[in-house]
């Protein structure tokens, strides 16, 4: 079974950086567009960013544009969060996706998901 693993998440200040970790298999990673998304409490689950299988042609969600980045690395099979200038509105639990399907904003046409991480910023 095909599983993806998300780490990184923890407490930070507002204006602080992190970067979010997301492992998987060589099958997900060399075959699929994967994505991070993320779900504050009492709300519905929210596309963040997207990357080709490639590495290439990153999307943004408009709320984080400028401040995060999402790469791949193929020697680790490793996706990665790089987020920057963080705020309280950043709080959430943070999912890695993957889609056999294809890429969009919605959570719906991603069909292999990590557990999540949280990620908390202190005003």
């Amino acid at each position: 079974q095909e599983r993806l693993e998300e780490s990184g998440g923890r407490v930070v200040r507002a204006g602080d950086s992190l970067r979010l970790s997301c492992k998987t298999s060589e099958f997900i990673f060399s075959s699929y567009p994967m994505a991070w998304f993320r779900q504050a409490p009492g709300k519905e689950r929210e596309f963040v960013a997207n990357i080709a299988r490639g590495g290439g042609s990153p999307y943004y969600a408009a709320s984080v544009r400028g401040r995060f980045t999402i790469t791949k690395d193929r020697s680790t099979k490793t996706l990665y969060l790089q987020m920057n200038s963080l705020t309280a509105e950043d709080t959430a639990v943070y999912y890695c996706a993957a889609t056999s399907r294809f890429a969009s904003a919605g959570a719906d046409t991603w069909n292999y998901w990590g557990q999540g991480t949280q990620v908390t910023v202190s005003s």
